[in-house]
């Protein structure tokens, strides 16, 4: 975590954003100890802001201030994470059809050298930088619908897969795989298939459910729980099938 206080504007919710950034990026692993002394002492302010940032990540579900032994990042649920990854796709799923009417070309080239810098960072193994990339396509194309309610969902949502969607990268889903599905949806998109940039949405957003079992399985101190709820391992065969 790099400094980056504005010293003229409150200070708790700066923190909260960037500890909330830090936890995404898992650059604080989950079940990492948070120390408000050695944070404030970071960013250079006192630990009344720090512990109040404390209290609204844990309202967020993202820390739990245990009583007498500290505050620790959350660890990941598998059932948080495919609860969230249903939200993903129920909306994202209806904006890809939507910005396949609306997005503009301006846009769409955009989208377009966004996956050209996906496929850079790919052939540099720079996991961190293909995930920003990541981040960035699937928001500009929720941009293009000018839905700020959908988007503040997604916002919140997004939070619960972004970690596994890291821990994923090497091998549970590999880049080339995820560009490949990415270049699905923007040719759908590009070619004004409302239905077809859907499935494409649809299957790609489903990927994780392939991977999750096996990210569990090589990183159990990070997981809570590691079953598949009952309703979604009914979707794993789906997603593992081809895009029509």
């Amino acid at each position: 975590m790099e400094p980056a206080l504005r010293l003229t504007e409150p200070i708790a919710p700066q923190l909260v954003a960037l500890l909330r950034q830090a936890i995404a990026d898992m650059r604080l692993c989950p079940g990492a100890a948070l120390s408000e002394k050695e944070i404030a002492a970071r960013y250079g302010v006192s630990r009344q802001p720090v512990r109040e940032a404390f209290i609204k990540l844990s309202e967020a579900g993202l820390v739990e201030i245990r009583p007498s032994r500290g505050t620790f990042v959350m660890k990941i649920s598998v059932r948080e994470v495919t609860n969230a990854r249903f939200v993903r796709e129920a909306i994202e799923v209806d904006i890809a059809r939507h910005a396949a009417r609306m997005a503009t070309p301006g846009q769409l080239d955009a989208l377009r050298d966004m996956i050209a810098r996906q496929r850079m960072a790919a052939g540099q193994n720079d996991f961190a930088g293909f995930s920003t990339w990541d981040e960035a396509f699937h928001r500009a194309i929720a941009e293009t619908v000018q839905n700020d309610f959908a988007r503040r969902i997604l916002d919140a949502a997004r939070f619960q897969t972004d970690r596994v969607r890291l821990l994923s990268l090497p091998d549970a889903s590999p880049m080339p795989v995820l560009i490949e599905q990415h270049e699905r949806i923007l040719d759908r998109l590009e070619a004004r298939d409302g239905e077809g940039a859907a499935r494409a949405m649809s299957r790609h957003l489903r990927e994780i459910l392939i991977a999750l079992a096996q990210i569990a399985a090589a990183h159990p101190d990070f997981f809570s729980d590691t079953d598949l709820p009952e309703h979604t391992r009914a979707l794993v065969p789906d997603a593992m099938s081809a895009v029509p």
